[in-house]
């Protein structure tokens, strides 16, 4: 019976023993999984916040990316616009300058079709003062036609290098106007 006792004793304390080492690994088992959610939990905030500052940054390096690309595409188009109001005022130039030479040459070939007729009346003059009188009437006649001549290509050419300006002017005001809204 002493035997039986403590036997009864000994799976009494065994049993106690078990008991208190099953509590105790439940409650560590509970404290590892409190543990573990909040790890857990803590990992997905993080992953959270990171993915929405990766958004953020994405999303503002996209931002920045188009306003570059828009930004370049309006220098872009800013320049050929330049270029065009460059070759315009090129050709402007090259044709009023072609007109000018044009009328310069009709000009000139006509005081020299008066100098020949001038010539040809001068040898068939019979006496000094008809020749006097024949070069004052040339010399004066020629004095007004070169003044004349002369007014008409100097507000020709300063026509044509109001119209050969105009593009190139407009595009500086167009630029002025652009550049100073940004600022």
């Amino acid at each position: 019976m002493r035997e039986t006792v403590t036997m009864s004793a000994t799976k009494a304390k065994t049993a106690a023993a078990a008991d208190t080492t099953a509590a105790t690994i439940e409650t560590a088992a509970d404290a590892s999984i409190k543990g573990f959610e909040k790890s857990m939990a803590a990992v997905r905030e993080g992953m959270e916040k990171a993915t929405k500052g990766l958004e953020t940054s994405q999303a503002k390096l996209k931002e920045g990316v188009e306003k570059a690309v828009k930004t370049s595409e309006e220098m872009l188009a800013f320049g050929q616009g330049n270029m065009e109001a460059f070759v315009k005022s090129a050709q402007i130039y090259a044709a009023g300058f072609q007109d000018l030479s044009k009328h310069l040459a009709a000009t000139s070939k006509a005081s020299i079709e008066d100098s020949v007729a001038f010539g040809k009346s001068l040898i068939g003059v019979k006496s000094v003062k008809e020749a006097v009188d024949l070069q004052t009437s040339y010399t004066k006649s020629a004095i007004e036609k070169a003044v004349t001549e002369t007014n008409k290509l100097a507000d020709a050419s300063v026509k044509l290098a109001e119209q050969a300006v105009a593009p190139l002017a407009a595009r500086l005001t167009l630029a002025v106007e652009t550049f100073s809204k940004t600022r």
